[in-house]
């Protein structure tokens, strides 16, 4: 094979390629050093902060609000349920830059671009990927301008959650009560550990006395999202599980009914089925709106309030403490009765008025009774007989009758704050005020004024007791609790908590004198509260709030506020008790005609319900 000549390649000048190699060399040397470093300080040094940014950017977890529990009436008629509402909430590390995002937000907000960045720079740090509340429930309309802008608004997300819907606006709205926002003490005491931050507690009500069994358990979802927080893809999902179902023992036509006859008006109704202690109506008046509570009341609605004189944060019915009054003539005849002090047989007789000591006691008859016994007693309220019969018995022995009935203390009921009212000792009195106890004081206590203080439950439960033959059940206001499959959880049986320190002759002589009450021409209900169709028992009682001092300081003379408290206690058919209710109304003035028309029409709506009377007798009562 011959071989090409040396002539015809080129001279190749291997110096000039090694210099420009070497150039090439150092320009290309450095920019690997770089890159080197930087993937260094990427992979080693923060390889591990980037690895986490990069899971977080890829899958995020979701919590799922749970629905809290429903709240039923002992019929089944819903009283309180959820619906959904939208909350705006800001992932801090998605929304970055904060400031640009903070003043896009605040275009279509009711808050300024710096309070929005405070807002998100307070989740910013380790948990920055923990989404920040911006606001609730911001509407349909907000929502479809925040979705259609959610590009140029990194970090935002709807989240939908459910909302408390009270269903009837201020309906037992004392008994159901209300939800507020957990405070970040509650968070760190672990009293609520399946809460965060925003959630929303019960405050009041049944609200709060079955937290634990309305509020459910949280579920969570895994998603993908993109680089600017959006969620690409659902990736699984663990749902959360609702509260259990609560039922009420009430009525929900009576308490409608038992509101209306109180509207315009101050004051409560309490009824109970005396057959085992079920809460039929608790209502008190004024009422106030649970939905303004849904999403937190502002400081101003709520200082209007609770400063409020007529007091429409108070449960008038359970924490409302007065003199019982005439109604108290109930136990100081069971303690004469019990005692021997009387017989059936025994007559007082009745001037007007009861000499003791240097002091005239006057009756509320001024020309008088007449001679009087018990049944008559009862049923013209005679004062002087009571006062004949208290002074034998004595403070301390009236006052063990009265607690033995249950007064002076808490009567059980699932509900908060109840008021325990108040029997007066002569220790009492001492202890409180240093003095020793005066005869005369007995007198006044005997007729239910003076110190004496009950709560219209706690009256409603004594009724109930001498309806039903001196039984005193615990007021139960949960009938069941349910999952939402309806599997019943809890059933609460009736508690008879005690019986009351007297016979069954006793308690049928009080029964027929509770009867005549209403029923004889000449009982203090029997204008106002008799009816045709069913034999009522019942009880009126005139609540002094200041002392009358002479016969010409007639109630048109007083201001209203010095009006006296009007009280009529009542239960129905006679024979077989279903229903025993106890009403207050203040500054009613006259017991017969201020409440007992209003205890009349409540025992007849549920004795028509019940299939007991045809409705004939329906009384129209005036609330003005």
């Amino acid at each position: 094979m011959n071989r090409i000549p040396e002539r015809f390649f080129p001279k190749v000048d291997s110096e000039w390629y090694r210099r420009r190699l070497t150039k090439a060399m150092l320009c290309i040397l450095p920019v690997f050093i770089l890159l080197g470093l930087r993937l260094f300080y990427l992979q080693i040094l923060n390889g591990e902060h980037f690895h986490d940014i990069s899971k977080n950017n890829c899958l995020r977890q979701l919590r799922i609000d749970p629905l809290r529990g429903q709240i039923f009436d002992r019929n089944g008629y819903l009283l309180v349920d959820n619906r959904p509402a939208f909350d705006l909430q800001v992932i801090p590390k998605d929304a970055e830059p904060i400031r640009e995002t903070a003043e896009k937000l605040a275009e279509l907000l009711p808050m300024t671009a710096q309070e929005i960045q405070d807002a998100i720079g307070s989740g910013r740090g380790p948990f920055g990927y923990r989404a920040v509340l911006l606001q609730k429930d911001i509407g349909r309309d907000l929502m479809g301008q925040l979705l259609s802008r959610r590009y140029d608004l990194p970090g935002i997300v709807i989240q939908t959650s459910p909302r408390r819907n009270y269903i009837d606006d201020r309906v037992a709205s004392h008994m159901i009560g209300y939800l507020g926002e957990i405070s970040p003490l509650e968070l760190k005491s672990k009293q609520y550990p399946k809460k965060r931050g925003g959630d929303m507690v019960g405050r009041y009500g049944v609200e709060k006395t079955f937290e634990s069994e309305l509020t459910g358990n949280p579920g969570k979802q895994i998603v993908q999202v993109s680089a600017t927080g959006q969620v690409m893809k659902v990736l699984g999902t663990e749902p959360a599980e609702p509260g259990h179902q609560v039922y009420l023992t009430i009525d929900r036509d009576l308490q409608r009914e038992a509101e209306r006859l109180l509207e315009n008006q101050t004051g409560a109704v309490a009824a109970v089925d005396p057959a085992n202690g079920d809460v039929l109506v608790l209502a008190s008046s004024p009422t106030f709106d649970q939905n303004t509570f849904v999403n937190g009341i502002t400081s101003e609605l709520w200082n209007e309030l609770i400063h409020d004189p007529e007091r429409p944060m108070h449960n008038k019915a359970v924490q409302g403490e007065y003199p019982p009054a005439s109604k108290y003539k109930i136990i100081t005849a069971m303690a004469a009765l019990e005692e021997g002090i009387i017989t059936e047989h025994t007559t007082v007789f009745c001037p007007g008025h009861y000499q003791f000591g240097n002091r005239s006691y006057r009756c509320w008859k001024l020309v008088g009774h007449g001679h009087m016994n018990v049944y008559d007693a009862m049923a013209e309220s005679c004062d002087v007989f009571f006062y004949h019969v208290g002074k034998q018995i004595g403070v301390d022995r009236l006052a063990w009758y009265a607690m033995a009935c249950g007064l002076g203390s808490e009567t059980g009921i699932d509900l908060n704050h109840e008021g325990k009212g108040l029997v007066p000792t002569a220790a009492w009195k001492k202890r409180r005020f240093g003095v020793p106890w005066q005869p005369g004081e007995t007198l006044n206590i005997s007729i239910g004024q003076g110190y004496n203080l009950t709560t219209p439950l706690q009256m409603a439960v004594v009724m109930a007791g001498v309806a039903n033959g001196g039984a005193i059940y615990r007021p139960q206001l949960l009938k069941s609790i349910r999952t939402v499959e309806g599997v019943v959880s809890v059933e609460p049986t009736p508690e008879v908590v005690a019986r009351m320190p007297a016979s069954e002759k006793t308690l049928a002589v009080i029964r027929e004198g509770l009867r005549r009450v209403v029923n004889h021409r000449k009982g203090t209900a029997y204008n106002y509260v008799r009816s045709p169709d069913v034999v009522m028992l019942g009880k009126t009682g005139t609540a002094q709030v200041v002392s009358r001092k002479s016969d010409e300081e007639q109630p048109e003379k007083l201001n209203r506020k010095h009006l006296s408290h009007a009280w009529f206690i009542g239960s129905a058919p006679y024979d077989a008790p279903k229903i025993a209710v106890s009403v207050i109304i203040e500054h009613g003035e006259h017991g017969s005609s201020g409440a007992g028309p209003v205890a009349k029409a409540i025992m007849i709506a549920y004795l028509e319900k019940l299939g007991h009377i045809n409705g004939r007798d329906r009384l129209a009562v005036k609330t003005e």
